[in-house]
């Protein structure tokens, strides 16, 4: 998450100085490796890099692949097989057990497709597939060229082949819905087709002091921060800068001013039980796939029976979605570890994981590699 943003800044301020520099993306990945498919490592023209692509083992060797493209404008597709015997590989210091494929292309000096494809991703807070030529046959399409397939409406861009496009925009509609990115064998050559996901989307209802480091430490993850509050003192900019939205609003009109929709994280924190209950009200309604509640569970049952007697009754659709008391079981005290377990709780439901020690995992991290 953090990632793009930051590359989607530079490959800005790329245009903005007519310079080029050269983006390697990570398109297969088997086994054990640090970094998975759609990781990226941008080298800039003096040689500065962004992002990256393994624990640091590879920049350096990717790096100097760059400068050669950068130079010349052909792509390149490396291969770097971790599983190896091979001295030659193990000399780059490699702690892995896997393979990975990286696809170095020229980028820059106009603003370009993958700009304004990740740009939209990224402002519409909607996933899209970008669909790109890894390599080809001569006489295929060209290594770098790209089809874009948004959630919703139409594709962008063209591989050079109406009939080609129709088929990968299918399979791109196809990966958006699994969620996972592939690399697929397409008349002689290859494609890769990355779900580019936007960054996670949270709503932190409540700007006292302990909402401060939890919109920090998300938004160093890279992830979309809007704080709302009632109070005027509170909902400010300078209170909070590094969020992306700060929002004024009566707790009743959370759900109309802010946007809240099925990939939405919510995190409730005003300290004030009238504030909580008129905001879970609201929440409760949103398709937001996750609301945190801080104070203790008997807190939370107290606001339950309160809108009950309101009216509103919670069904196990509903309770499915509150987290309540919000976060990971860390022994967390300070605001700065409390900050710290949401995110880690959040985290974990975004990916589907069950929250455990690695070291109490029974199998490997990754899937063995393939002979």
């Amino acid at each position: 998450m953090r990632e793009m943003r930051d590359i989607l800044t530079a490959l800005e301020g790329l245009h903005a100085r007519g310079e080029a520099a050269a983006l390697a993306t990570v398109v297969r990945a088997r086994g054990s490796t640090y970094r998975r498919e759609g990781a990226r490592l941008l080298v800039l023209p003096g040689g500065a890099t962004v992002g990256s692509i393994s624990g640091g083992c590879l920049e350096g060797d990717v790096a100097e692949v760059a400068r050669e493209v950068i130079r010349t404008g052909r792509p390149r597709l490396l291969t770097y097989d971790l599983t190896s015997d091979d001295d030659t590989v193990w000399g780059l210091g490699l702690g892995c057990n896997g393979a990975i494929e990286v696809f170095v292309e020229r980028v820059g000096g106009g603003e370009g497709d993958l700009v304004r494809y990740l740009r939209r991703a990224l402002e519409d807070h909607e996933p899209l597939a970008l669909v790109t030529v890894v390599s080809a046959p001569p006489g295929g399409p060209s290594p770098g060229s790209r089809l874009a397939v948004p959630e919703r409406g139409e594709p962008m861009g063209s591989l050079g082949d109406p009939a080609l496009d129709a088929h990968l925009a299918h399979v791109a509609r196809r990966q958006l819905e699994l969620g996972r990115s592939t690399t697929l064998s397409v008349e002689g050559g290859e494609v890769f087709v990355e779900v580019v996901a936007p960054p996670v989307p949270l709503v932190v209802c409540g700007a006292g002091h302990d909402a401060i480091p939890l919109v920090r430490l998300a938004r160093e993850l890279g992830w979309w921060v809007t704080v709302v509050d009632s109070r005027p003192a509170y909902a400010v900019r300078e209170r909070f800068p590094e969020a992306d939205d700060v929002v004024l609003a009566e707790d009743e009109e959370v759900p109309r001013r802010v946007r809240i929709d099925a990939r939405t994280y919510v995190v409730v924190m005003t300290h004030n039980f009238l504030h909580d209950v008129a905001l879970l009200r609201g929440l409760l309604g949103t398709p937001a796939r996750y609301i945190g509640l801080l104070g203790p569970r008997a807190r939370t049952e107290r606001m339950l029976k309160e809108l009950e007697r309101g009216g509103v009754r919670v069904d196990d659709v509903q309770r499915s979605r509150l987290y309540a008391p919000v976060g990971l079981d860390l022994g967390a005290e300070s605001p700065q570890e409390i900050a710290l377990s949401i995110l880690a709780e959040i985290l974990a439901v975004q990916k589907g994981r069950r929250v455990a020690s690695l070291r109490d995992r029974a199998g490997p991290i990754h899937a063995p590699a393939a002979p």
